[in-house]
């Protein structure tokens, strides 16, 4: 009867801004539950002897028992259990994919919606309170005495290495993180916009492990400021986890217009840069008053609703396929469209048009239709004949996907790749053809969650103290 009673409770809906005020603004869009929310919630799971959720999460965080301890209150052991699994539940619990990952495999979500997960995960996160930097980072005061004598570096400071250099700091190893921008967080401070992900709540981890005695060495490109070759020499162990950052083009004439950006470069110059805080910080932005976004995925939306709190006057997203093709997360979908972005769907671009300064004017499409499915497993987009019509934009921001940075690749022979250009490793422990070099993250998956890259960190932190601490 018990049982009955919890499926019938709705789940919780997340607070937000209200679209006509958020949409201006860079504040955080979701509010998070208060503390009687979060106990609903987390009385809505079933507890299951055999919690399927778990089988659904890339690092295997204990779900069950995480939401067990905040049903009795208990946020302390709650996050505890969390960082077991998760080096960054703060994070995680924001921005990845939980519907298709642990709450796709709710048992409660077969005859209602699932237990809100990552809303969980993040009321948690927010709401630890810790005493002490080692604290922050396990959930309890368990962290290891300074090894005198051990080193650790990690090139880059995303969440991949920053997961690494976590654990290898708990484990009190020494740790150089050494980062090509002026701020450490990687993707999650470059790419993810404030509106999604605080800049605060990135700082927050970042702080923690100087806290444990992390070093971040900034403006340190990997390739060209440092070599692995270099590390090598002066540390047991290396980390790669650069990402992949080289952003993809869409190929047709008139990309290299004023006005065509990659996604990647609008993002970081409003995001790291601070852009939408001009003449507060030096980052004057592209103004755009019609804006065209290419593609469909999280990066495209946040590149679309971005655009509207710089003020544009109308943002679209073309698309070659349907809504239902669209990767993006659907709460993505959702909060675009609530915020007024347009979605002209079926359509491809054929070449950018501008003025005599090469400036971007409009963007000529063409209609298509879908046909069979491609290696994707969607169906294939078919232009259709005779369909082409102009579009009006003086800002286009294309946001197809990224591949690897050749830099640190080009500069290290040694590091076997893939057919794909990235990183190949030892999938059980991370390590490179390099002896003790291992990488993890975008780098050797290609561009993944977040949780996946943290995953990978941490299991390549493992192998490293398992192997420096053995000796």
């Amino acid at each position: 009867m018990e049982t009955s009673k919890k499926q019938k409770v709705d789940r919780h809906e997340m607070p937000c801004q209200p679209a006509d005020v958020r949409r201006r603004n860079f504040k955080e869009v979701a509010l998070g539950y208060d503390e009687a929310t979060a106990l609903a919630e987390a009385g809505r799971c079933l507890q299951c002897k055999k919690p399927l959720c778990v089988s659904g999460c890339p690092v295997n965080v204990p779900i069950r028992d995480f939401i067990g301890a905040l049903r009795n209150g208990d946020v302390n052991e709650a996050y505890r259990l969390l960082k077991t699994a998760n080096a960054l539940p703060a994070v995680c619990g924001r921005v990845c994919p939980q519907e298709k990952q642990c709450e796709s495999k709710c048992i409660v979500g077969k005859k209602g919606k699932p237990v809100a997960i990552g809303r969980l995960e993040r009321f948690v996160a927010d709401n630890h309170k810790a005493d002490s930097a080692c604290e922050a980072q396990t959930g309890g005061n368990a962290c290891a005495m300074p090894v005198q004598g051990k080193k650790v570096a990690c090139l880059g400071a995303g969440p991949a290495s920053l997961s690494c250099a976590g654990y290898c700091a708990q484990h009190g190893i020494k740790v150089d993180v050494y980062e090509a921008l002026h701020e450490a967080g990687g993707v999650l401070v470059y790419g993810i916009p404030s509106f999604r992900l605080p800049k605060d709540v990135v700082k927050r981890e970042v702080d923690g492990l100087r806290d444990m005695g992390v070093d971040f060495h900034l403006d340190c490109v990997g390739g060209r400021t440092v070599q692995v070759s270099e590390l090598l020499q002066d540390h047991d162990a290396v980390f790669i986890g650069v990402g992949a950052g080289l952003p993809r083009f869409l190929g047709v004439p008139g990309e290299n217009m004023v006005g065509v950006f990659s996604a990647n470069e609008y993002l970081t110059r409003i995001n790291l840069g601070r852009g939408y805080r001009f003449p507060e910080f030096d980052t004057p932005p592209f103004p755009g008053r019609r804006v065209t976004v290419f593609g469909a995925g999280n990066v495209a939306m946040d590149a679309a609703r971005t655009a509207l709190r710089m003020g544009a006057e109308e943002v679209r997203v073309v698309y070659r396929r349907t809504r239902a093709e669209m990767p993006a997360r659907i709460e993505e979908v959702e909060h675009a469209e609530e915020e007024g972005v347009i979605f002209e769907m079926l359509a491809a671009p054929l070449h950018f048009n501008g003025d005599e300064q090469q400036n971007l004017k409009s963007v000529t499409l063409q209609r298509m239709e879908l046909g069979e499915p491609d290696a994707s497993g969607r169906r294939r987009p078919v232009p259709v004949e005779g369909s082409e019509y102009e579009l009006e934009t003086d800002l286009a921001i294309v946001a197809l996907g990224t591949r690897s940075n050749p830099i640190l690749l080009e500069a290290t022979q040694e590091l076997e790749k893939t057919e794909r250009g990235y990183i190949k490793v030892n999938e059980e422990t991370g390590e490179t053809s390099i002896p003790n070099v291992f990488a993890g993250g975008d780098i050797v998956t290609g561009a993944a969650t977040v949780i996946l890259a943290a995953g990978a960190g941490r299991r390549a932190g493992e192998v490293i103290c398992e192997r420096l601490l053995a000796k």
